[in-house]
């Protein structure tokens, strides 16, 4: 199948959807098997691993926080988050079916609500994607905040 790109932004969309609505399992099946989950600490930042991250989650760990995010017995989601995604036009940066590897770019706003509590989150999402035999995946999936190197209050949910 010949990936074009309104299937790229429609999958970036469809993945902000699934966050917004909880459907944290469904979410995680967008992932490839060795998929991260990416918040760099300082702008522009470009080394993942040996370098101080805000987060920096392999699928161990989105698993352990799916669970966390879907459990009963989780005291600091009483009563759960509610987040929406606002999203620009996702921008399609490079589509190299030869490689297998597309990569997209999109402006955000989340916002994160919790009794009268809301935090606001703005920056980009790089969407590192591949295709798999059941679809497009995400490889990395890189949120650049702009203010990453701020102080932050405990995110609950996922952005």
């Amino acid at each position: 199948m010949s990936v074009t790109e309104q299937d790229l932004i429609d999958f970036v969309v469809r993945e902000a959807r699934l966050l917004d609505e909880a459907r944290y399992e469904d979410w995680l099946a967008l992932f490839t098997a060795d998929g991260r989950y990416w918040m760099p600490l300082e702008p522009g930042q470009t080394e993942e691993k040996l370098v101080t991250s805000l987060l920096y989650e392999d699928m161990i760990l989105l698993t352990t926080r799916v669970r966390r995010l879907t459990g009963k017995l989780t005291y600091s989601q009483q009563p759960k988050s509610r987040g929406v995604h606002i999203l620009q036009v996702p921008s399609v940066d490079s589509l190299d079916e030869a490689a297998n590897t597309y990569l997209i770019h999109t402006p955000f706003l989340f916002i994160e609500s919790r009794r009268d509590e809301k935090e606001l989150y703005a920056g980009w999402i790089d969407h590192t994607l591949m295709e798999e035999e059941d679809g497009l995946k995400i490889k990395m999936k890189r949120v650049e905040l702009v203010n990453c190197d701020a102080a932050h209050h405990n995110m609950q949910l996922i952005i």
